[in-house]
């Protein structure tokens, strides 16, 4: 007489996927461990595979040639990524904040274009948004301790918007006024036909660019066009020039630390913290 195993109980069915996601989040979420690494290595070369199929498919030759090979890798690729994604949905304590950030837009704008050129042809084409996938990269390679230095940048850049706004104003006006004399000392036999397209080789002039394609044949266009370079080269390290000030401003700001409530970016000359009042250490 054979006695039957009793059936595997709910609860059992439960403690396995509730192991089963956290071990999930650990490898998909995280890259503090080798199967985490490996998982987000291995996802970056498979990304890049698919960047570089949709990339060939795009090529009129080999597009042609190697037409049904390219359509079953995307595919293939597509499918890969969209387990990708619902492992994701599945193994994240919270689904609809996963699903609502950059990186979960990102991930499901990577597949739906696939499914999309079932329908509307051509649609494939927008899967190169899967290079922003790449931005993972960051948290492989631990880089993340360079976002302070981004946030940095990002707040000298904002402190130094007023001054940059006023550069610009700047370039433009000489721009314009320079396009518009090159459009009165050339005219349409030099090229230059009409005032925009004049302001066009004054910003490609100044900028040092220099593409050729307009270039003055007068004298004084030419004199002109020697004074817009001089100009130009000394003008590109303006802007470089306020954000380094700024930056260098912020950073001696940051040094003064309150020592009682730890409140930092004082002036450079403050005796007191303005925010407890307590004295700041030179």
């Amino acid at each position: 007489m054979t006695v039957s195993k009793p059936p595997e109980s709910a609860d059992s069915h439960s403690a396995l996927s509730g192991a089963l996601r956290p071990a999930l989040y650990k490898i998909i979420f995280k890259a503090d461990s080798p199967a985490g690494k490996a998982f987000d290595v291995i996802l970056l070369v498979v990304i890049i595979c698919s960047v570089f199929v949709v990339m060939l498919e795009s090529v009129s030759g080999i597009g042609l040639r190697y037409h049904r090979i390219l359509y079953i890798l995307e595919w293939i690729f597509t499918v890969l990524f969209t387990i990708e994604y619902i492992l994701r949905l599945y193994s994240s304590p919270r689904p609809g904040k996963y699903a609502h950030s950059f990186f979960g837009v990102i991930d499901l704008l990577a597949v739906i274009p696939t499914y999309l050129s079932v329908i509307f042809s051509g649609s494939q084409m927008l899967l190169v948004i899967r290079i922003f996938r790449l931005l993972r990269i960051f948290r492989i390679f631990k880089l993340t301790r360079y976002l302070g230095e981004a946030r940095a940048l990002r707040a000298a850049l904002a402190q130094s918007r007023y001054k940059i706004s006023v550069f610009l104003v700047v370039i433009l006006s000489t721009v314009v006024i320079v396009g518009a004399l090159m459009h009165l000392v050339e005219g349409a036999a030099g090229g230059f036909t009409s005032i925009p397209r004049s302001i066009y080789w004054a910003i490609v002039t100044m900028t040092t660019v220099g593409y050729g394609d307009i270039t003055p044949q007068t004298p004084l266009g030419q004199i002109l066009a020697a004074l817009l370079m001089i100009m130009g080269y000394g003008v590109i390290a303006v802007p470089t020039g306020i954000v380094s000030a700024e930056m260098v401003l912020r950073k001696k700001m940051g040094a003064r630390t309150c020592p009682n409530c730890g409140h930092p970016d004082h002036e450079p000359d403050a005796a007191f913290c303005n925010k407890c009042g307590s004295r700041l250490v030179n």
